[in-house]
């Protein structure tokens, strides 16, 4: 596997520079119920209707670690292939805001949970390996609410408490599109691993996004702002562009970068300061003294790696192999879990490239017309095999095919049904076609007499002809080989 670089540039009036991009993915653990609470964690429910005494910051309501938030988060780790750290504490992050109740976030600073990794992205000018700093177990703050009322803001801790893994890169990335595949690999990865849904739109996964600039074939980086919570890859993309620029600009004129926590405008595709950035003491972080150190058993984390399903990397390595898939059919049919799945009940018993074509093209095409995932899909991978069965079976045409596949799209409609009720069973008994070619012929003479002159193309007009006189039924494979006796 060689890696390769890429150049990816602002150009500025005076120099080209290097953009440099880390980020802090924040991915909710998927669990029923809160990090240090039994609150529920279901999306899109009343306001403050999940909140428990520990979640809304009750003088003497201690804390108690959720297990199963903590196995989910190794197996994230391990899904990394990052360090899985033995030893780990829980601090506390001090800051003050109406909506984190205690006056303090508990998370991890000094000594997270999981260690050093890597996500490995497959870009179309080649390979590039993205370093993974660390993951940390944290609690989430609630949700300020400033456009309900004009006179008053509204506090709902609903998410308060919420577990996230705070996943955070090394300053790898280089720009906006390696940004756009990294967000997609991790979140395939914690998808296939079922640690994190990764739904952007419901807030699951969001990311702050550091940015700064270096001219080219400098070493040292430059000052790096800090664009927070931003929820939709696109907007990371814009985010990026913009902020990137923004530095180029000021630096070109002889100003200084002020490290600061900025945030993204979506309406005006801009960024605005929010405020100076704080570096780690101004939190005064301190071990959490509600909560033990947490010491892992390493047979845990054994057991675990044990029950890690086929990741990404792994699928498509044995796609490649066993399905003689091109590397980028089999990045597609991995890129969601759900996909692969549906893929590897279609092709059981049925031609495997055919189905990667079906899926890829026609599938795909119905998928993003109604803006639906494969999940969704209003054809089965049952159906849409037995229809691919169809075809290689020479039962019906690839062109009859596609008009019952259009059929198939209203109530998830067996193709087998479709086609005898609608008597579309291709031609392949060998008397009848030649019956339909020979009166073709015989209506064309003129045609024939410059065929066998020498102007073969006239081929195709012969096999249009029969198909039309066949009403498209025809078996092509037959029809070209009766067609060639037939002329010569």
């Amino acid at each position: 596997m060689t890696e390769k670089k890429f150049d990816y540039y602002i150009s500025g009036e005076k120099d080209k520079w290097e953009v440099i991009i880390g980020l802090e993915v924040h991915a909710q653990v998927l669990s029923q119920s809160k990090l240090f609470s039994s609150s529920s964690t279901k999306f899109g429910s009343e306001p403050n209707t999940q909140v428990s005494l520990v979640d809304s910051g009750f003088p003497g309501m201690l804390p108690v670690i959720n297990q199963f938030c903590v196995e989910q988060s190794i197996k994230t780790g391990l899904g990394l292939k990052a360090k899985i750290n033995l030893n780990s504490v829980f601090d506390r992050k001090n800051y003050f805001y109406a909506d984190l109740p205690q006056g303090y976030q508990i998370s991890q600073y000094k000594n997270p949970i999981v260690g050093e990794g890597e996500v490995i992205l497959d870009m179309p000018y080649g390979i590039k390996k993205i370093g993974i700093e660390r993951l940390h177990l944290e609690q989430d703050a609630g949700k300020s609410i400033h456009d309900m009322d004009p006179e008053n803001s509204f506090v709902d801790l609903n998410r308060s408490g919420v577990a996230l893994m705070e996943i955070v890169s090394k300053p790898d990335l280089r720009s906006p599109q390696e940004v756009n595949f990294y967000i997609k690999k991790l979140r395939s990865i914690m998808r296939y691993l079922g640690t994190c849904d990764g739904n952007m739109q419901e807030g699951s996964l969001r990311a702050d996004v550091n940015v700064s600039v270096r001219k080219i074939g400098d070493k040292k980086f430059g000052t790096r702002c800090e664009i927070k919570n931003v929820n939709s890859i696109k907007f990371m993309e814009m985010a990026i562009e913009y902020e990137a620029n923004r530095q180029v600009q000021l630096l070109e004129s002889g100003k200084i970068i002020d490290q600061e926590t900025r945030l993204f405008d979506t309406k005006k595709n801009s960024t605005r300061s929010m405020r100076s950035k704080e570096d780690a003491h101004d939190y005064r972080y301190f071990p959490d003294p509600d909560l033990l150190p947490l010491n892992l058993d390493k047979g845990l984390i054994d057991k675990l790696k044990k029950e890690l399903p086929e990741l990404p990397d792994q699928k498509k390595e044995r796609f490649i192999k066993e399905h003689n898939l091109s590397s980028y059919e089999a990045n597609i049919l991995v890129s969601e879990k759900e996909i692969s799945d549906y893929y590897e009940e279609v092709i059981k018993g049925c031609d495997k490239k055919l189905a990667t074509n079906w899926i890829t093209v026609e599938l795909f095409a119905v998928l993003n017309k109604y803006n639906i995932s494969i999940t969704q899909s209003p054809i089965s991978a049952k159906n849409l095999s037995s229809l691919i069965k169809m075809i290689t079976s020479g039962k019906i045409s690839g062109k009859i095919a596609k008009d019952v596949f259009e059929k198939m799209q209203s109530g998830d409609k067996d193709p087998k049904q479709i086609v005898e009720k609608e008597g579309l069973l291709q031609q392949s008994d060998p008397k009848e076609l030649e019956k339909i070619i020979v009166t073709v012929i015989s209506k064309n003479q003129d045609k024939v007499t410059q065929y066998k002159s020498g102007k073969e193309k006239l081929f195709g007009y012969f096999v249009g002809e029969v198909m039309k006189a066949s009403k498209g039924k025809a078996n092509p494979q037959l029809v070209n080989e009766i067609l060639k006796k037939k002329l010569h």
